[in-house]
């Protein structure tokens, strides 16, 4: 039970961090260019629990990475404000969020999709060590997505691939984009793989099971509560993780209603900084 709840948390805390957002770029208090983790919050929740210690190359929606992982949420505030005390020194905004100096190594993406592929592979290769990276299903139709597989697959790489799978590329469907599954190209190169929804638990479990079995691909269908860039709403979550999790809790007869004021409370005195 504890271990629910402490993913319960992180996935709270994302959601009412994200939601904050939205009503800061509303109210015209921020710009309006962020890329929001909110309805996806459940995957970097549910693997930083069972991953502490990994070097990190997340995708442009990365703000759940970041604090999943123990990132200071006010370096994140600050870089979204354009302060010098930002994650970035204020200088890059929502897509490129980084932690060096603190207890996680992330680096930020650049905004060319996908390219943190191969960089991640490379510095699996380089220093060995325990590698996560993030792509979403657009990056996956990248054409230097497939050789980056290969390549870790061919030397035994230390490194799980994260297909954050929300069936957007913007605001085109996969449908219209294709007529593969990632999944199935992972597996013909040779990769340990896994497709499932965006249940904590079943990625907890398809997590651990990746991790004696590296290099690894999951592809997690996952729901984007927000547009691509921006505050607008794409639709009502088909399925809200933050909601399901939190109703699973109360069926075993914790009560939330502390651990979701505690965390409304931290980002409000986030903002409360912030003036």
């Amino acid at each position: 039970m504890d271990d629910k709840i402490a993913v319960f948390r992180k996935m709270y805390y994302i959601r009412v961090f994200e939601d904050a957002i939205v009503l800061a770029v509303n109210e015209k208090k921020m710009k309006p260019a962020v890329y929001l983790s909110a309805g996806q919050e459940a995957v970097s929740a549910a693997l930083s629990h069972v991953i502490s210690d990994a070097q990190l190359f997340p995708q442009h929606r990365c703000h759940d990475i970041y604090l999943s992982w123990g990132g200071d949420p006010q370096k994140l505030l600050d870089e979204l404000n354009n302060k010098p005390t930002g994650t970035s020194c204020g200088k890059v905004g929502s897509n490129c969020i980084q932690n060096f100096n603190e207890n996680i190594n992330m680096y930020g993406h650049i905004g060319l999709i996908g390219d943190n592929v191969p960089i991640a592979v490379g510095a699996a290769m380089g220093n060995k060590r325990l590698t996560i990276c993030f792509f979403g299903d657009g990056a996956a139709e990248e054409d230097y997505i497939y050789p980056s597989l290969g390549f870790a697959a061919t030397h035994k790489l230390p490194i799980l691939f994260i297909c954050i799978d929300n069936n957007l590329s913007v605001l085109t469907k996969k449908e219209v984009r294709r007529s593969w599954r990632l999944a199935d190209v992972a597996d013909g190169f040779g990769l340990y793989t896994a497709d499932i929804i965006d249940n904590p638990w079943s990625v907890i479990e398809s997590a651990v099971d990746a991790l004696n079995n590296l290099p690894a691909l999951i592809n997690i269908h996952t729901c984007r509560k927000y547009w691509h860039v921006g505050v607008g709403i794409d639709n009502e979550l088909e399925r809200d993780m933050v909601k399901v999790v939190d109703t699973e809790l109360a069926t075993c007869g914790v009560d939330t209603t502390t651990i979701k004021s505690e965390i409304e409370n931290e980002v409000k005195k986030l903002w409360k900084n912030q003036q």
